[in-house]
C-alpha cells in the first residue's frame, strides 16, 4: 500500500483547516470582545457600585481604587472594540490579557469557574496577540496601505 494517497488526504485536511483560521480568529475575537465590553458597560451603569466594587472587594495592586476604576472600565469599554475590529488587534489582545490577569489576581476570593473562565479568555487572547487577529481584519486590510509587510 501506498502511503501517496494518505499524504494527499492529509495535505487537503490541512488546507481545509487552515482555510478556517480567518473565521475562528474572528470568532475568538468577538467572544473575548463581548465578555469584556459587557463588563465595562456594567460598571458605567451604576458608577457607585463600582467604586464601592473597587473600594472593598477588587484589590488593584499599586493603583488607588478610583483611578483603577477608570483605568479598568476605560480598558473594557475601549480595548474590546479595537480587538473586534481587529484594528490594532495584538495590542488590545495584550491590554486584555493583562486586565484579565490583574481582574483574576485582584479578588481575593475567586470561584474556581470565575478562574476558569479567565484562563479560557488568557488563552484566546495569547493566541490573538502571538498570530495577530487575522486575515478578517482591519489590521491586515490597513497594514499594505501603510506599507507594512507581514
Amino acid at each position: 500500500m501506498s502511503i501517496t494517497p494518505l499524504l494527499t488526504l492529509w495535505t487537503r485536511f490541512v488546507a481545509v483547516l487552515e482555510s478556517l483560521q480567518p473565521v475562528a480568529q474572528l470568532a475568538a475575537r468577538l467572544y473575548v470582545a463581548q465578555a469584556f465590553f459587557l463588563s465595562g458597560l456594567t460598571k458605567i451603569r451604576d458608577w457607585e457600585t463600582t467604586l464601592a466594587l473597587f473600594n472593598d472587594e477588587y484589590h488593584v495592586p499599586l493603583l488607588p481604587p478610583g483611578l483603577a476604576a477608570v483605568m479598568g472600565t476605560g480598558g473594557e469599554l475601549v480595548l474590546p472594540v479595537l480587538l473586534a475590529l481587529g484594528l490594532a488587534g495584538r495590542f488590545a489582545a495584550l491590554g486584555l490579557s493583562v486586565m484579565n490577569v490583574v481582574a483574576a489576581i485582584s479578588l481575593s476570593e475567586i470561584a474556581p469557574a470565575a478562574l476558569q473562565q479567565h484562563v479560557f479568555w488568557g488563552s484566546l487572547l495569547a493566541g490573538l496577540a502571538l498570530w495577530g487577529p487575522g486575515a478578517l481584519s482591519v489590521d491586515r486590510w490597513l497594514a499594505p496601505r501603510l506599507g507594512f509587510q507581514r
